[in-house]
Formats: C-alpha cells, sequence, structure tokens
C-alpha cells in the first residue's frame, strides 16, 4: 500500500487503533499503520475523522515562531470551516498536522541543501583536477619544447662542425699543392744549378784547352 491512496474507512480504522493504544493519531503514524500510503490522503481522510466528533490523544503544542503559527492558524480555521470541522480539538489536531507536513519538508529543503552542497563540492574537486591537468600538460609541452630545442642545438653544432671539418681540409689540400709546387720549385732550382755547374766547368775546360792551344801556337813561332 505504500504511497497508495487509501479510503476513509481505512484512515479511521488505523487512527482509532492507535487512539485506543493511547498513541498520537498523526498523519506519519496513520501513514505507517497501513504501509506507508500517501500522506495527502491521509491528511483528508484523517482530517475528515476528527471533524466527524473523535477526540485526539492530548499531546503539546510545538513551539513555533508567532508569525508562523499566526499563518498555520489562520489556514487550519478556514480549513477547518470549509470541511466542515466546528470542534476546537479538531481544529488544533488539525494545525498539528499542518506542522508536521512543514517539518517534513524542512526534512527535505535540508536534504536538498546537503546535497547541492556535495554537488559543489565535486564541482570544486573536478576544477582542482582539471587545473592539475591543464598544468602537467603545460609543462609536459615546455619539455618537448625544450627538448626541440637541444636537438636544434646539437644540429647546429654538427653543422658547424661538418663546415670546419671541410675548411680544415680545403686548408690541408692547399698547403698540400703548395708544399708541392715549392718542392717542384726547389727539384727544379737544384736542376738548374747542378747545369750551371755542369756548364761553367765546360768553359773552365774549354779555357784551358785555349790557353793551352795559343801557348803551343807561341812556341810554335819561336
Amino acid at each position: 500500500m505504500a504511497g497508495q491512496e487509501v479510503t476513509f474507512d481505512e484512515v479511521a480504522a488505523a487512527a482509532a487503533s492507535l487512539q485506543n493504544d493511547g498513541e498520537r493519531v498523526t498523519i506519519e503514524a496513520v501513514s505507517d499503520l497501513l504501509g506507508g500510503a500517501a500522506p495527502a490522503s491521509v491528511h483528508q481522510h484523517l482530517t475528515a475523522w476528527r471533524a466527524s466528533g473523535a477526540k485526539p490523544a492530548e499531546v503539546a503544542t510545538p513551539e513555533l515562531p508567532e508569525a508562523l503559527l499566526d499563518a498555520l492558524g489562520g489556514w487550519a480555521r478556514q480549513f477547518a470551516v470549509d470541511s466542515g470541522a466546528g470542534s476546537q480539538d479538531a481544529l488544533a489536531q488539525s494545525q498539528r498536522d499542518v506542522e508536521e507536513l512543514l517539518a517534513q519538508v524542512a526534512s527535505l529543503m535540508s536534504a536538498r541543501d546537503e546535497a547541492l552542497a556535495t554537488l559543489e563540492e565535486r564541482g570544486e574537486s573536478i576544477a582542482r583536477l582539471t587545473a592539475e591537468l591543464r598544468d602537467a600538460r603545460n609543462v609536459a609541452t615546455d619539455a618537448l619544447v625544450g627538448k626541440a630545442k637541444d636537438r636544434l642545438a646539437i644540429d647546429g653544432k654538427d653543422n658547424q662542425l661538418a663546415d670546419l671539418r671541410a675548411q680544415i681540409e680545403r686548408n690541408v689540400a692547399a698547403s698540400a699543392a703548395e708544399s708541392d709546387a715549392r718542392l717542384t720549385a726547389e727539384m727544379e732550382l737544384v736542376g738548374a744549378v747542378t747545369a750551371r755547374d755542369n756548364f761553367a766547368a765546360e768553359i773552365k775546360e774549354l779555357r784551358a784547352q785555349l790557353d793551352a792551344a795559343q801557348a803551343e801556337r807561341r812556341g810554335t813561332r819561336g
């Protein structure tokens, strides 16, 4: 019967049972006794049952703000008039029923506020995790950029080394060519000196032969 509509007879029987047992006749008590019947349906029939002359159990009136009590009292009186309830006891009990419903509403509002607070905390956690993820991505990106820069710097140094190596090879080749040219020139110079010495020796020998021939000629003339 949980959450289901109930009849007046069912509510009246449950209320009478609670009253006979000396228990407080309330919407929640009647609803529980009927297996969790709909509170709105229980309230409607319970009001009619009280208006029919049933005497509710004496209970203490809870302390509420005066303005709220005045508003609820006016509503309860009007409700009693509209429903034909002429008894002061039925009116007071109707007021207590309203207060009970308001308490249930307040409990639901409190539960809603707690749920909203939980959602807000989870939202803050999600925002914090999102920020941490963004920071981690930025760090990873900076690391990749740094590695790329280092790699470009190494490549640049490799290019510089290659240029230096090529320049050294060109200098070595030029030095080798210059050495070869110098060696060739020196060899040619050595050959020229030798030829000159040979030529000088031949001239000296020819001069000696000439001197000998002239001396022989002079001797012949004498």
